[in-house]
């Protein structure tokens, strides 16, 4: 395990003890969700990387945008981030936290990839049929993928369930073959 990704589980489970104490767990999630999105333009982390700007001057900006639109808890943490000199890891105390927060509240995410759009009935069903193998309250992240001729992929942290028409046909033709060994 990389060095970032120690670092972030660290940052991470400081801020989800904390989120804890004062019951904002899940409205800390969305936070991080937020600034990761606002700082995950290109421009923006030339900008935050860059060894030609004080850690005070890419602060005192980064305070500008921010705002008041996140708790103190996440803010301070953005702040000890830019003056370590490690805001590059925050994708990774995001991906980090989703994790501790999903254990914590019996959740887990899965992203479902199919070749048309979900109905609410469809991801209700696949909420609700992964959630009873799993034991856990699902929810459902939907993309789009051309590349799947029918059915769908779900992937449930590092396990990927494929029911597509191209997984289907793969294993049909690995048994065939091992059939005729």
């Amino acid at each position: 395990m990389s060095r970032a990704l120690v670092v972030a589980r660290r940052y991470a489970k400081a801020l989800y003890e904390i989120a804890l104490q004062d019951g904002r767990t899940v409205e800390v999630e969305q936070e991080l969700q937020t600034l990761v999105s606002a700082l995950n333009d290109e421009s923006v982390q030339k900008f935050l990387l860059s060894p030609n700007i004080s850690r005070s001057e890419k602060w005192n900006v980064l305070e500008g945008v921010l705002g008041d639109k996140l708790s103190k808890h996440v803010v301070s943490m953005a702040r000890l981030l830019v003056e370590r000199e490690r805001i590059n890891v925050l994708p990774d105390i995001l991906d980090a936290y989703v994790k501790i927060t999903g254990e914590a509240l019996g959740l887990a995410d899965a992203i479902v990839y199919t070749a048309h759009p979900l109905t609410d009935e469809e991801q209700h069903a696949i909420e609700s049929e992964f959630g009873a193998m799993l034991n856990k309250k699902i929810r459902v992240q939907s993309h789009l993928d051309k590349g799947l001729l029918g059915g769908i992929k779900v992937r449930i942290g590092d396990v990927i369930y494929d029911g597509s028409l191209s997984g289907k046909l793969e294993r049909l033709e690995k048994s065939f073959r091992r059939q005729a060994l």
